[in-house]
């Protein structure tokens, strides 16, 4: 899973943030398996909110004339997702992941760009809340969402 900050200027910072939502997509196929019910629900609410801001990233990307990075057929986990338990644990890791994508590219952003990643930044740090909650995980709150710990 990619954990890099942007080496310069708002489309490689976005470009960056698309291969996080990439790799969120993919994440949530496997932590979608491993749970049910609500939790279930909230795994795929959670990859269609980063099928959006895929897709709207592609579009902007290509309508600016920038480079859009592929997706990869697949992604390296973290540690081997088995359970409810590591299911939970993934998805609050690729919300935060893809929090600190967002906060990177706040810096390298004006505007309607700067408005977006802050909205994207904003979803990833409640959705990681939620998942913390669901997973029993104390403390359910960060300071400062997506920042490297």
């Amino acid at each position: 899973m990619p954990r890099t900050a942007p080496t310069g200027g708002p489309t490689q910072a976005l470009a960056d943030a698309l291969t996080a939502e990439y790799a969120a997509i993919w994440a949530y196929g496997v932590i979608g398996v491993h749970l049910a019910d609500a939790a279930r629900r909230s795994a795929r609410a959670a990859e269609a909110a980063h099928r959006a801001r895929r897709d709207a990233l592609i579009l902007q990307l290509s309508a600016n004339g920038g480079q859009v990075p592929a997706d990869r057929a697949g992604y390296a986990l973290p540690y081997p997702v088995t359970d409810r338990a590591s299911a939970l644990r993934l998805a609050v890791e690729i919300e935060e992941r893809a929090a600190g994508h967002w906060r990177a590219a706040l810096p390298h952003t004006t505007g309607a760009d700067r408005n977006r990643a802050l909205a994207a930044l904003t979803d990833c740090a409640l959705r990681a809340t939620r998942w913390r909650r669901t997973a029993g995980v104390t403390p359910v709150t960060v300071a400062f969402p997506g920042r490297p710990g």
